[in-house]
């Protein structure tokens, strides 16, 4: 400290003294803190002696402190069990085998989620040897918009994100079992390699198999090639949504089942016949990316695409719609066949009390080739035959709609194959019944029920 500043300290100091009236005490210390230090007033010793404010003064009251530690240790132990749960032992036990990778960061694999048959490409998150999330695949093709260069999107559906919740169901099987009993592997092929051995003198007359729709050729040759060693065995297909409307629609129409494919991408009008082709269609995610850039203003366009949606049901595609008409399952069959005579199909009714109909089958006919009428799934099969009748009355087969061969491996009608199944059981000609995939004992229709007092009478 500089002599002048020194001097100016001790000025202030004897100032501050002969305001308060205090005798001077002298220190050996040349240095302050500040000017209260220098002064070594009352207040500033008090302050010193003090290590806790003036309200602190109430913590010495022993009541009072005894009487806050019980309120403290008694809402701490309401908390504490209030978010206690009874948590299983566990051992913690080093790695057998350690997972592929390092640990602590996450490896991602490429694969697929079928539903229905159709697959949305997903692109796994793994940490230490166990999966924690699905994303979209961003370099799958169905991710891309047409361009081999636009990575997409990476979206998933509902069900994708969900079905890595059942990897971690706790009913879900560990080992083969038989009778509530776990048995290794070996003894499962062992046993069913005997009871095909009883079944080949029989060319397998008693064998069945039972399974979701198939769209998977590596799994459709295994099947194949079992009912060629085994030609008398059958093969049935079912699951409680399937396209059994859509097929019959499509050979109402063209005679043979199809696969209709759409591109809302070229689409400028477009007529939704009770499909959610926004949330809950096959192809949902392809579409819904195509619909959401043909309504977006930009690179010049001035207008954007129109849906109309008629429907018994609301949906996500319904409430996304610029016109839409709720009404009853009984009265859809006669507004779709309005819309048809609208555009021009001869023989189509137009007795309808719904109001409205003939300007959307005006706008579709000046929309020609580049509009879409599309059927939902639950639609009847007369509604998807008039869908297919006014796509090509309209000129979008080829443009807007595509036709392609089924994509599963056996096209049939599912609730029919399900009927001989039952059919064949209650007349005793199943003796050995193998379902891949499913549960037909929770999902089948009620007057169809494969429960275990139909399997094992």
């Amino acid at each position: 400290m500089s002599e002048d500043r020194h001097i100016n300290f001790q000025l202030m100091r004897e100032r501050i003294l002969a305001e308060t009236g205090e005798p001077e005490v002298r220190t050996p210390n040349k240095y302050w803190r500040s000017l209260e230090e220098l002064a070594d007033a009352p207040e500033f010793r008090e302050f010193v002696e003090r290590e806790y404010p003036q309200a602190a003064e109430e913590w010495n009251d022993p009541f009072e402190r005894r009487t806050f530690l019980k309120l403290m240790g008694a809402s701490l132990a309401l908390a504490g069990l209030s978010g206690c749960a009874f948590q299983a032992p566990e051992k913690i036990v080093p790695y057998v085998k350690q997972p592929e990778g390092t640990p602590g960061k996450a490896l991602f694999f490429a694969t697929a989620s079928t539903v229905g048959g159709i697959a949305t490409p997903l692109l796994a998150r793994s940490n230490e040897g166990r999966p924690t999330k699905v994303e979209g695949n961003p370099d799958h093709p169905n991710s891309r918009n047409g361009d081999p260069l636009d990575r997409g999107s990476s979206a998933t559906d509902i069900f994708a994100q969900a079905s890595i919740l059942s990897l971690y169901d706790p009913d879900r099987s560990q080992t083969t079992m038989f009778r509530e009993g776990a048995r290794p592997w070996t003894t499962f092929v062992g046993e069913i390699r005997t009871a095909l051995d009883e079944q080949r003198p029989k060319q397998g007359s008693g064998l069945r198999f039972l399974t979701e729709t198939v769209t998977s050729p590596s799994l459709a040759a295994q099947l194949k090639g079992i009912l060629t060693e085994f030609p008398q065995a059958k093969w049935h297909q079912y699951e409680p949504v399937n396209n059994d409307n859509a097929r019959a629609g499509a050979i109402t129409a063209f005679g043979q089942p199809v696969h209709t494919i759409y591109d809302f991408s070229k689409a400028d009008r477009i007529l939704s016949l009770d499909a959610d082709f926004l949330a809950a269609h096959p192809g949902t995610l392809r579409y819904a990316r195509d619909f959401a850039a043909r309504r977006r203003i930009t690179n010049g366009k001035k207008e954007m695409s129109r849906l109309y949606v008629i429907e018994t049901t609301p949906t996500t595609t319904g409430a996304a719609a610029d016109h839409h008409w709720a009404i009853k399952p009984s009265e859809f069959l006669k507004a779709a066949a309005a819309v048809a005579a609208g555009v021009g199909l001869s023989g189509a009714s137009k007795e309808s009390s719904i109001e409205g109909l003939e300007a959307v089958a005006r706008d579709l006919q000046q929309h020609k080739g580049t509009s879409i009428v599309i059927a939902g799934r639950e639609a009847p099969p007369a509604v998807h035959a008039l869908a297919h009748a006014m796509n090509a009355a309209l000129g979008n087969v080829g443009k807007t709609v595509l036709y392609t061969d089924p994509i599963e491996a056996s096209s049939v009608d599912q609730r029919q194959s399900l009927q001989e199944l039952v059919s064949d059981i209650d007349a005793g000609k199943v003796e050995m019944l193998i379902i891949v995939g499913g549960n037909p004992v929770y999902n089948t229709p009620a007057d169809l029920k494969l429960d275990k007092d139909r399997l094992f009478k």
